[in-house]
């Protein structure tokens, strides 16, 4: 048994021009943007509300607020399993990079935005589901997110990473609507106002399985609160402009994929509870389609059943139960 995966990190600039590659999970959040009659205004669009949200929090001199703009690179994982160069499509985020038009400096950002997984469209929109077919009461599969924890360790841990990567990634989602998230008196100045949520959710306790610990906060003129998965720590490990890097895109997507807690038109007061029926909100001049998203996580989660969980089943299981 090779217990020594392989991983190969690929990078391609998200801009105007991008253009979803064949083997890019169609259901993540900049591949909808990239596709349709609208594609390039999209894009446009998103990267305008990037930039002017990373001015708005970086305002510290930077009177016209145009000092900064955002590079965002997607970085595609493939993890090789048996070291015979074939491969399997594990891990796409973005990566931010930070452009200083004063100094002409370019300042490295952070990865881990809008991450997206292959194996955890199969855990949510496979395992699980059929887990709970036919069952009066919900419950969770044995061992449910322990191999995908594992590979995201191993893989954060891997030479591959550290090569390209200088810190370890921050994802970066929102918050639960089924959960009450009670503000406190923790404020800090970029990332804003701590929130603690009553109880941990199934997403949390399976983000926990891959290491990172949860924090909630709501940024300066920002509605609700953003859900921060982390290693070490989030307010020491990051200067301002990493954490302002992550806080201004993903706060755009989430403006666009969820308008109704994110576009709210009312901030969220000292107990809050996320609303995705909220019909007092704002749509923004970005076309997103939401049905399709939740449709295809299926159709991937098949996916990596098909080529990847049944093909290598005996030695993932092999190797998840060897690897601490």
């Amino acid at each position: 048994m090779n217990n020594d995966f392989t991983f190969t990190i690929k990078r391609i600039r998200f801009d105007e021009h991008y253009q979803p590659a064949d083997s890019t999970r169609i259901t993540t959040n900049f591949a909808n943007l990239a596709r349709g009659e609208c594609r390039q205004q999209n894009l446009r669009n998103a990267l305008t509300m990037i930039n002017n949200r990373f001015n708005a929090l970086a305002q510290w001199d930077n009177p016209k607020g145009d000092r900064y703009s955002v590079e965002l690179d997607i970085v595609s994982v493939d993890v090789d399993i048996d070291g015979n160069g074939s491969s399997f499509p594990s891990i796409e985020v973005l990566k931010t990079n930070i452009v200083d038009h004063k100094t002409n400096e370019r300042i490295e950002g952070i990865v881990g935005n809008n991450f997206s997984s292959y194996v955890r469209d199969y855990d949510f929109s496979v395992l699980l589901l059929e887990h709970n077919k036919h069952q009066a009461r919900f419950s969770i599969p044995d061992n449910f997110g322990e191999l995908h924890g594992k590979l995201f360790k191993y893989f954060v841990n891997s030479n591959a990473y550290k090569q390209h990567f200088n810190k370890p990634p921050v994802i970066c989602l929102s918050v639960s609507d089924n959960k009450v998230y009670q503000r406190t008196e923790n404020q800090h100045p970029v990332l804003g106002v701590e929130y603690l949520a009553n109880e941990s959710s199934l997403t949390e306790q399976y983000f926990k399985k891959m290491g990172l610990q949860v924090r909630y906060f709501m940024p300066p003129n920002s509605v609700a609160p953003l859900a921060f998965h982390f290693v070490g720590d989030l307010l020491n490990d990051y200067t301002n402009l990493e954490l302002i890097s992550t806080i201004s895109t993903m706060e755009t997507f989430q403006k666009i994929y969820r308008p109704e807690i994110y576009n709210a038109n009312a901030v969220a007061g000292r107990c809050y509870q996320p609303n995705l029926r909220n019909q007092d909100h704002s749509i923004t001049q970005i076309v997103y389609d939401r049905e399709e998203r939740s449709k295809l996580a299926i159709a991937q989660g098949r996916f990596a059943e098909e080529h990847f969980i049944k093909p290598h089943r005996a030695v993932l299981e092999q190797w998840s139960a060897n690897y601490a």
